[in-house]
């Protein structure tokens, strides 16, 4: 008990002093998330809206995939990522062994936004297919382009995509399996995941804990933000005849 009393003051001593490697720490986490999400998003939100606006067999097998993706061990990701990545071996180097990615921030980009993308896109998905299927069918009678229907579609589940994209944020600064194994060769000082592994195989106690209780604090809040906006209710667009 005095080791957790012990690491919890140590470690709110350093968010509250604002310690140098804390918070370079902090900011590494924030950036290599932020540009994970950014990939997911820019690639989730478009496939979800394709997917939940189209009747074909394609946009349900791609549905499937959605569902399947968002059950992925981070672990078995990181794993799979890592062979592909792998320079050498009995077998030859990976397919992607010549981006030079292994054990570098890249990886762990990689890594994020395959883990994040299922999660964005189904989000998506859902939101869009919320949207009464009246006003889609409306917007088709007048002879709105699948741009202009996808634009709809997309200002109606403004929130649902705004929450996806929240959820995908949260999942790449909350992934620590997959980190650990494509970034292995990095600092411990380049991800809050890192120091909490650190934490626990015996490394630096308090700034563990105070990576710790700053990555809580970022969960909270996405998590508020996210269930804020998937309970806000917003007006639908009538469409001018």
């Amino acid at each position: 008990m005095s080791a957790l009393v012990d690491g919890l003051r140590d470690g709110i001593h350093l968010v509250v002093t604002g310690d140098p490697q804390l918070y370079d720490t902090i900011g590494n986490t924030l950036s290599i998330a932020g540009r994970s999400t950014l990939i997911a998003t820019l690639l989730g939100v478009p496939l979800g809206c394709w997917a939940a606006l189209g009747g074909g067999r394609s946009h349900r097998w791609v549905r499937l995939v959605l569902a399947a993706g968002l059950r992925l061990p981070p672990v078995a990701v990181g794993l799979v990522l890592w062979l592909l990545m792998w320079p050498d071996s009995r077998w030859g180097g990976g397919p992607l062994a010549g981006l030079g990615w292994i054990y570098t921030t890249n990886a762990i980009v990689l890594a994020q936004t395959v883990l994040a993308l299922p999660l964005v896109a189904a989000l998506v998905a859902g939101g869009v297919e919320a949207v009464p299927g009246g006003l889609i069918q409306q917007a088709r009678a007048l002879g709105a382009r699948p741009l202009a229907i996808a634009a709809l579609a997309m200002r109606e589940a403004r929130p649902a995509v705004i929450g996806a994209i929240l959820a995908g944020f949260g999942t790449s600064i909350a992934v620590v399996g997959a980190i650990l194994v494509v970034g292995s060769g990095l600092s411990d000082a380049t991800l809050a995941t890192a120091a909490l592994a650190s934490w626990n195989a015996g490394g630096a106690d308090a700034h563990a804990v105070a990576n710790g209780l700053v990555l809580l604090a970022l969960f909270v809040l996405v998590a508020a933000g996210a269930t804020s906006l998937q309970h806000r209710r917003t007006a639908w667009t009538q469409l001018r005849s």
